[in-house]
């Protein structure tokens, strides 16, 4: 086996080398649910009138929220590339950790990974200002946070994730997405939304979290020093059961016990954690991720009907 693909079951990513869906399969779409999901609760949060007044923006603060994250996962594979974490990582546990490997595959260069994320930021700053320019300053700012946290969580000169920043970063960002829904349709959130926004940008770092531990070994050696290099292995996976229970207990201070149905895919993970078994508790924490906005959706659609 090659050295740089530690496992047999990775695809074969040379049938991508003169594909056009490259340019698409580069972004990890896949991984985009997880914004989606946020987007879903935003609208949820506004409820079925103000979406009816406001549809037209609210269907392009989905298209640019996507975009958004897109970016970010292309800067981000530019990033490790650089930095070479993503090519010394051999305990990476593809698909989920390890970046996308076009780059060390040769699907794109560098420099068209660069080109691409460059232009994905181009087209939702273009689309944000529109947006701002309907809906208010407001949204400037929680816009322009979102895209300097997201550039800024791999890229220099910020470099926030090696920093110790990185799950604090990604929490603000994704708590920050149903938020400027919101803003996006030009409603002000309750302090309940808030507490549930919040609950989601934690669920979403801590799947950065857990697909920090394969990487982790890589990601010490390129001087990416997140937590779960600073902790160890012990005490990272105590940090994960902490970080899982502030997710669950979040929505509660709204008066929404419904994320408590997630528990079990979390202790699972965490038991996963502990026997050093990273594929098996990466998996069902991506799925408390993506199913932890849409749960929280659908209770504020089925909130006045009950």
């Amino acid at each position: 086996m090659h050295p740089s693909t530690p496992h047999a079951t990775e695809t074969d990513l040379s049938t991508l080398l003169a594909h056009p869906a490259r340019w698409l399969l580069a972004t990890r779409p896949a991984f985009l649910t997880l914004t989606l999901g946020g987007v879903l609760l935003g609208l949820a949060m506004a409820g079925p009138q103000a979406l009816a007044q406001g549809w037209p923006q609210a269907l392009l603060a989905v298209l640019l929220a996507l975009l958004c994250h897109a970016a970010v996962n292309v800067i981000n594979d530019v990033a490790d590339h650089d930095n070479g974490s993503d090519a010394a990582n051999l305990q990476r546990e593809y698909p989920f950790t390890g970046g996308s490997r076009f780059i060390q595959a040769g699907v794109l260069s560098r420099r068209q990974m660069a080109w691409l994320a460059g232009g994905l930021f181009a087209l939702v700053t273009a689309g944000g200002l529109w947006l701002v320019w309907q809906a208010g300053a407001g949204l400037f700012y929680t816009g322009l946070a979102g895209v300097v946290l997201g550039w800024g969580y791999s890229a220099p000169p910020l470099r926030l994730n090696s920093r110790g920043l990185g799950e604090l970063t990604v929490a603000l960002c994704f708590a920050l997405l149903p938020l400027g829904v919101l803003q996006v349709l030009q409603l002000v959130a309750p302090v309940d939304l808030v507490w549930l926004a919040a609950g989601y940008g934690v669920a979403a770092a801590l799947l950065l979290f857990a697909n920090q531990f394969p990487d982790r070994d890589a990601d010490a050696l390129a001087g990416k020093h997140h937590w779960v290099v600073r902790l160890g292995h012990p005490a990272a996976v105590r940090g994960y059961l902490l970080l899982a229970g502030l997710a669950l207990a979040l929505p509660l201070a709204a008066g929404q016990p419904w994320q408590l149905v997630l528990l079990p895919l979390y202790l699972r993970a965490w038991r996963a954690l502990q026997q050093r078994q990273l594929r098996a508790a990466i998996i069902p924490t991506i799925m408390a991720a993506n199913l932890y906005p849409l749960l929280l959706a659908a209770s504020l659609w089925l909130r006045p009907t009950l």
